[in-house]
Parts: C-alpha cells; sequence; structure tokens
C-alpha cells in the first residue's frame, strides 16, 4: 500500500502529484519558495488546497473534488518534525512524549511506558524529567523525534529537522534519522544534499510549486535535469535554448556539449529550454584565450578563491573552477582578475530543462 496525493493550491502556484511506498524515505528538495513546506502542511491538514486528494494505505485524507472529505490534523496518523521542536513548555520531556499516545486514547501508565520506550530508542531517557527550557537544540530535537513516533505514525512528515541545529548535533541526528526511519515511510523536506544521500530512497525536485525532476537519489545526483539538482551535485550550470549540441544563452553565448542520455535530446531538437552541466574540475584557466580543439570559452571575473581538497577552487559568479595551487601562483589570480575560463564539449553535458 502507498500514499497518493495530489493537490494544487493557487494562492502559492501549487500544482503536486507524488506516490510514497510503504518503506519509502522520499527526500523533497528545491529552492526557496518551491513549494517544499506546502505539501507537508496539506499533507498534516495545516493547509487546505483549491482541489485534490490523498490516500493513505487505501484510507482517505482529504477528497475535494467531486464530494468534500478532510480529515483533521490528529485523525490523518501521522507524525511531524518540524525545525522547531514546539515541545509543551509547561511539560517535562516524558509528558511531552506522552502526549501523543495519550491523546489517543491510552492510559496515563501505558502513555507513560510508550514515551520511555521512544526516549529510549533517540537516547534520550536521562532527559526524562527536565523542562524544554532546560534542554540544548539537539536535545530538544530529539526529543520531538521521539514524541512525532510514539504514536506509531504511518507517515511521518520531516520539514528541515536538522536546519537549526549546530554542526556538533546535525551528524548525531542524522545517523539517529537514519536508524528510525528503516523500514518506515517518510517524507522529508530538506536543502542538505548530506542528508538526501544518508537517509532518502529517492528525491523530488520542486520548483515554482511544481516536481520538475525525480528519481533515485543516486541517479538525480548522477544525471540531473534540474538547474538546482545540478548545483547539488557541484556541477557547473548554465541556462539558455537547446539547439542541436549546442545551448544559446541569453547573452548569445553559445555552449557546445553532448546530448544527455537522461532522457535524450534529439539532435533535430531546437529551441527547447535546457541547460548545459560540467564539474570544476573539468575548467581551466587562462590567461589569454587559448586555440586547439572544439572548446567553450568564456571571459570572466575572478570573485572568490577558496580551498577545496587538494586544489584551489575559483569562483567567478555563476562559475567555478577547480585547479591546483601551483597553477593559482602561477596565474597570479586574485579576487578581480580577468581570466578565460575553458572547457572542452566533450565535458559538457546537455540537458532538457
Amino acid at each position: 500500500m502507498t500514499l497518493e496525493f495530489r493537490a494544487a493550491l493557487a494562492a502559492r502556484t501549487m500544482d503536486v502529484s507524488l506516490t510514497v511506498g510503504p518503506t519509502e524515505t522520499v527526500a523533497v528538495m528545491g529552492p526557496n519558495g518551491a513549494g517544499k513546506s506546502s505539501v507537508l502542511q496539506v499533507l498534516a491538514g495545516l493547509l487546505k488546497p483549491d482541489s485534490g486528494h490523498a490516500t493513505l494505505d487505501g484510507r482517505s485524507l482529504f477528497e475535494l473534488s467531486p464530494g468534500t472529505t478532510w480529515l483533521p490534523p490528529h485523525a490523518r496518523g501521522l507524525g511531524v518534525l518540524a525545525q522547531d521542536p514546539l515541545l509543551f513548555p509547561h511539560l517535562s520531556v516524558l509528558d511531552n512524549v506522552a502526549f501523543g499516545p495519550r491523546s489517543q486514547g491510552l492510559g496515563k501508565v501505558a502513555s507513560r511506558e510508550a514515551a520511555r520506550h521512544w526516549l529510549g530508542e533517540v537516547g534520550a531517557m536521562e532527559l526524562s524529567s527536565r523542562l524544554p527550557a532546560q534542554l540544548s537544540g539537539g536535545q530538544a530535537q530529539r526529543v520531538a523525534l521521539a514524541r512525532a513516533l510514539a504514536t506509531d505514525p504511518e507517515l511521518l512528515l520531516l520539514d528541515e529537522p536538522m536546519a537549526a541545529l549546530d554542526v556538533n548535533h546535525a551528524p548525531f541526528l542524522r545517523s539517529l534519522l537514519k536508524r528510525v526511519l528503516a523500514g518506515r515511510r517518510a517524507i522529508i523536506v530538506t536543502h542538505s544534499v548530506l542528508d538526501a544521500l544518508l537517509l532518502a530512497d529517492r528525491i523530488v525536485v520542486m520548483d515554482g510549486g511544481r516536481i520538475v525532476e525525480s528519481g533515485t537519489t543516486s541517479t538525480v545526483l548522477a544525471h540531473p535535469r534540474s538547474a538546482f539538482a545540478a548545483s547539488l551535485a557541484g556541477l557547473n550550470v548554465l541556462q539558455g535554448t537547446l539547439n542541436g549540441p549546442s545551448l544559446l544563452m541569453d547573452d548569445g553565448v553559445l555552449v557546445t556539449g553532448r546530448p544527455s542520455s537522461v532522457p535524450p535530446v534529439p539532435p533535430s531538437v531546437g529551441g527547447q529550454d535546457g541547460m548545459a552541466a560540467f564539474p570544476p574540475s573539468s575548467v581551466s584557466v587562462f590567461l589569454t584565450p587559448p586555440h586547439g580543439s572544439p572548446r567553450n570559452v568564456f571571459k570572466v571575473r575572478v570573485t572568490e578563491l577558496e580551498p577545496h581538497g587538494d586544489h584551489i577552487r575559483v569562483r567567478a559568479a555563476r562559475l567555478s573552477a577547480d585547479i591546483s595551487a601551483a597553477a593559482t601562483a602561477e596565474l597570479a589570480l586574485e579576487p578581480g582578475s580577468e581570466v578565460f575560463f575553458v572547457v572542452k564539449a566533450a565535458e559538457v553535458v546537455l540537458y532538457p530543462a
């Protein structure tokens, strides 16, 4: 059985349809304002769309056409973990976690027993008697996760659960989520490619309120078909209009490359929105325009130099190049330097947008 969901909301230009398998974790990614959190809010019952429906294992969560069914949030069987733990400030940690089972009709003793179980699962049993004000950010988020799991939800919704955590707490919560999500059904909204790699079976990329790309995590990162996914994969991305083996950008620059096989771009296709993607490692830097084999040449101004592994990443507005420290010194590069970024056509992959 699966989650089947479709919703349209004119006020937020959202029109989304997706499914989630019974033991699948789906990462929803995209730029700010893409509509990611709106999807979770509709599923949770906190935002009512103009039209659509959602069924969870055959049970209707809402149906707005032709009839009207709208289950309230507490009746949907979902667990929610947001950026802010949203713990009840006047209740102890134990009672915060026990609140869900108690509201489902369990007695006080049984609810507290369930709470202790899940606090143990997230490594927070020693925090049982504390109030939320006495918790660190990482501790509070672990308690919030225990509270979300204590109701045994059929679907877990996670909205940027690590966004508010510092670098010391995020790795622990990430590994904890990897363990508790195993065998569960979940949707996680995240900007972190690391979250997607470690936690998700599949990535859904949203832009402008719509899904523009979907696939397994490895496929999306290896063969991105949207500018956002390409940027996640660390690629340089240029957008324009496809014309056979070339991309014509708005500023008139023609970028030559090779068509992607996912999906194929027929040589005869022209006038289709597309993008060109290539890794910074494929970019060479010259002080004067080079000659020779078919190459793409971009005149740029260096904006930033930063260490990147064993290389120096040279940033120039929307493009980056990875070169050795020796080459950086030989070229005497610094912010403001005017140089030429050069990449062979064979290194550039063209995608339909």
